[in-house]
């Protein structure tokens, strides 16, 4: 296990990639009562035509975050009622690169992180719930529409980007998520929720060993391919330089936004990000 000391912060982080590819991460929190597990897949909305098994897939558009409200469902019941009646605090959201299951607890802790690494790695869907869940999105979607914060987010995406599938919605439409079923949810979570194209990041007072030991015990030997993904030819240029929408707000609202080449994975990454976060 590879340890790093941040002087000026003073915190420590420990690093460790297991054997079945899984990068896991704790930040050592001694003496603090809450710890804190995220657990996150490198696939997100943008993620809908791969490769798998030799064949390339065209999936619908929202089928990442229609696949992050399914994984908590498990032969035994939902994942959220038994993470909750053990005092954590759970949640999970989709982003257009990535998908995330989460919880904060101050007891329970190693029972919590077993729940969560469970139900994540061992998918289980039926036709029934998955239809069912199809009018449930279907009405989170047509809620976000009238939300000004998330117009004016996608609007942006889309008049930046001319193909990328980025421009997409995460969530999706009412009718692209009327053709998910249960195959393709099984098809994407073997695609991506494989432990080299995850990461488990432990924060609190908990032992980095133990972490490692429970991941090893409850997550797959081994890993699937990485996946080959196609996100299509993508011009410097972008696609509208301003969009304008009309909604009821009491003040106007608005997002700039720069297309530039992606940075290198890594400390360019990271120092991009911060610089777009300055800007």
């Amino acid at each position: 296990m590879k340890e790093t000391f941040y002087e000026l912060i003073g915190e420590a982080v420990c690093r460790e990639r297991l054997t079945n590819g899984l990068e896991v991460c704790v930040v050592p929190k001694p003496g603090y009562a809450k710890k804190y597990a995220f657990f996150s897949t490198r696939y997100g909305g943008m993620d809908t035509r791969f490769c798998l098994d030799g064949q390339w897939l065209n999936t619908p558009a929202g089928i990442a975050h229609y696949l992050e409200h399914k994984m908590f469902d498990t032969r035994e019941g939902n994942a959220l009622q038994e993470l909750a009646k053990n005092g954590a605090e759970p949640n999970a959201f989709t982003a257009n690169a990535m998908t995330a299951y989460y919880f904060d607890s101050t007891e329970h802790f190693e029972e919590n992180l077993r729940i969560l690494l469970s139900f994540v790695s061992i998918p289980y869907f039926t036709d029934e719930s998955v239809a069912k869940e199809q009018g449930i999105i279907g009405q989170e979607i047509r809620m976000i529409e009238d939300n000004p914060d998330w117009q004016i987010y996608t609007r942006m995406l889309r008049a930046m980007y001319h193909r990328h599938a980025a421009r997409t919605s995460i969530a999706g439409t009412v009718e692209s998520i009327a053709e998910i079923t249960a195959d393709t949810l099984y098809d994407c979570h073997k695609a991506f929720y494989t432990p080299a194209n995850m990461i488990l990041t432990v924060v609190g007072d908990v032992d980095p060993v133990h972490v490692i030991d429970l991941a090893n015990r409850v997550l797959p030997k081994l890993s699937g391919p990485i996946i080959e993904r196609d996100y299509g030819t993508e011009p410097e240029t972008v696609a509208e330089k301003e969009t304008v929408l009309e909604m009821e707000v009491s003040a106007p609202q608005f997002l700039a936004g720069f297309k530039c080449a992606p940075a290198a994975e890594g400390d360019d990454y990271m120092r991009a990000a911060i610089l777009g976060d300055m800007a």
